[in-house]
């Protein structure tokens, strides 16, 4: 159970910050697709900064998990061929909704039934991954 209530405490905060921060707007979006602000690559730059350097201090002071398991972490391989085209639709798709999963949630919490086509799609994409992924190059 408390694994439970400390998800929906991150998930909370976490969409308390990205209302906040703006990082669910889509002019924020579009302003960074268009290269026209600095706004949210600063907002993703500084998150992956503060990520690594978590990581880095979790690994450094071994801290444990809820469930008392040391903190790891294992990088993927790099297949370029994978990830550009997964980042690309990945992409494309943020660049047409304005929104990407996080934000998504976050709009709907905050009101904004709009997003509800946002999730319907998201989930019917994962679907569909899923029956296709067998014939997709692992």
């Amino acid at each position: 159970m408390m694994k439970i209530v400390s998800f929906f405490i991150v998930g909370i905060f976490f969409g308390v910050i990205l209302i906040k921060s703006e990082a669910a707007s889509w002019f924020r979006i579009i302003e960074m697709f268009r290269f026209e602000s600095f706004h949210m690559y600063g907002i993703i730059g500084t998150a992956v900064v503060l990520g690594a350097g978590l990581i880095y201090l979790m690994k450094k002071y071994r801290v444990k998990t809820l469930e008392g398991k040391e903190v790891s972490y294992t990088p993927m391989k790099l297949n370029p061929t994978r990830h550009l085209l997964a980042g690309g639709i990945f992409g494309l798709g943020w660049a047409i909704t304005g929104s990407c999963p996080g934000p998504m949630f976050a709009l709907l919490g905050n009101g904004f039934l709009f997003a509800l086509i946002f999730l319907v799609s998201a989930t019917l994409g994962t679907f569909v991954y899923g029956v296709v992924k067998d014939k997709l190059p692992h």
